[in-house]
């Protein structure tokens, strides 16, 4: 055997893993001659060797392969989206969550807390938050809900408001029907989501660094500096609108309750709950919210219940026009009608999620509109003639 073989069998050797297609011999020929000149590349700056050159884009082949491949990726990928709709929904609210929470991970960080440590804090705030709502008003909203039959029976007075809509639309046979079985398990489900998507959440805003850095490695180094910036304007945006969205449910359901307490309308700490859950809805939520309190609020009497319809007016006005401004619209700068547009579009296309991820969105896109798509155009010269 002469020199120049024993040394490609040395290297063939030493390129050769230790884990895979043992035992290595000498009979594997031009294989073997190719793990000699692998040994060669591998470097400790890259170990498996560094980039080759690139495919000949002006190929034929490579053109007929690339489109082909293109038709088959958007297929797949069309397919995969459609069958894992309901997964990737959740995820999609996951991974909102996780933007919502960041500014206050970030805020920890910068005040000299490791990230684990942060994210650890957050999480704990959040669930001892949730603990002692269900605490405190767990029991009364029980002994609220356990009342609800006496309300069903009051219905039956056709002399009051809520007796003559009952006697016309029939709401307490829907209420104690087979509707309330469907809507049980509905809840249910729905709480199981929540878990899944608390708990993806969480996962999310561990990993946001390594998440970010991934996502932008798939920009071409050319344009990686602007996506940088684009890419994080649009996460700030997502999370401010995220965060200042549940302060302004917090504030409507504190306000709801002093109201509700002070005119001594019935299943306050309950009613004010839902105030809060569907001010989370955009346009939509405190105006159903406004509505369904208020026909509580008649049975106690016409008096209650307009005082109560005039505190949902006085505070939408002042939500629309102080609060949510000061809080969600110096963060996501959408204009109202873009807002109204997104939500209507959303409501359509995704019914309650579409509605809660339609103005992220649409800060998102009217971001990139004016940072990318009109000053390109506004660029393009007229042609002469």
């Amino acid at each position: 055997m002469s020199q120049q073989t024993q040394d490609v069998d040395a290297a063939a050797r030493r390129a050769h893993h230790d884990h895979i297609g043992q035992p290595h011999t000498r009979d594997e020929g031009p294989v073997a001659r190719a793990e000699a000149s692998a040994d060669g590349l591998s470097t400790r700056e890259a170990p498996l060797g560094p980039l080759g050159p690139p495919l000949d884009r002006r190929s034929t082949f490579v053109r007929g392969a690339a489109a082909a491949a293109g038709v088959v990726l958007v297929l797949a990928a069309s397919a995969l989206v459609y069958l894992a709709r309901s997964e990737l929904v959740l995820i999609g609210l996951a991974l909102f969550l996780a933007l919502g929470a960041e500014p206050l991970v970030s805020w920890l960080i910068r005040h000299r807390w490791p990230r684990w440590l942060g994210v650890a804090a957050v999480v704990a705030v959040g669930l001892a938050a949730a603990t002692g709502f269900v605490l405190l008003v767990g029991p009364v909203l029980a002994d609220q809900a356990a009342q609800a039959p006496a309300y069903l029976q009051a219905t039956q007075d056709r002399g009051t408001l809520i007796g003559s809509l009952n006697a016309r639309f029939g709401l307490q046979e829907y209420l104690t029907g087979g509707q309330a079985f469907t809507a049980g398990r509905t809840v249910f489900g729905a709480l199981g989501s929540a878990v899944v998507v608390v708990v993806l959440a969480v996962y999310l805003l561990g990993d946001m660094p390594r998440i970010r850095r991934t996502a932008y490695r798939f920009v071409p180094a050319s344009r990686r500096p602007r996506a940088v910036l684009l890419g994080d304007a649009i996460a700030q945006r997502v999370g401010g609108y995220v965060l200042g969205t549940v302060l302004v449910a917090l504030v409507a359901g504190l306000s709801s309750l002093v109201v509700f307490l002070a005119l001594g309308v019935p299943y306050p700490f309950l009613l004010a709950t839902v105030v809060a859950v569907l001010d989370l809805v955009p346009v939509a939520g405190s105006v159903t919210a406004g509505v369904l309190t208020s026909l509580v609020a008649f049975t106690v009497s016409g008096t209650v219940g307009w005082t109560v319809v005039g505190f949902f007016v006085l505070y939408r006005f002042l939500e629309d026009y102080l609060i949510y401004p000061g809080i969600v619209g110096r963060v996501v700068q959408v204009p109202a009608l873009l807002t109204l547009v997104a939500v209507l579009l959303g409501a359509a296309l995704y019914g309650i999620v579409g509605i809660l991820i339609a103005i992220p969105i649409a800060a998102a896109v009217h971001l990139l509109l004016h940072e990318i798509v009109f000053p390109r155009l506004d660029a393009v010269e007229a042609a002469p003639g």
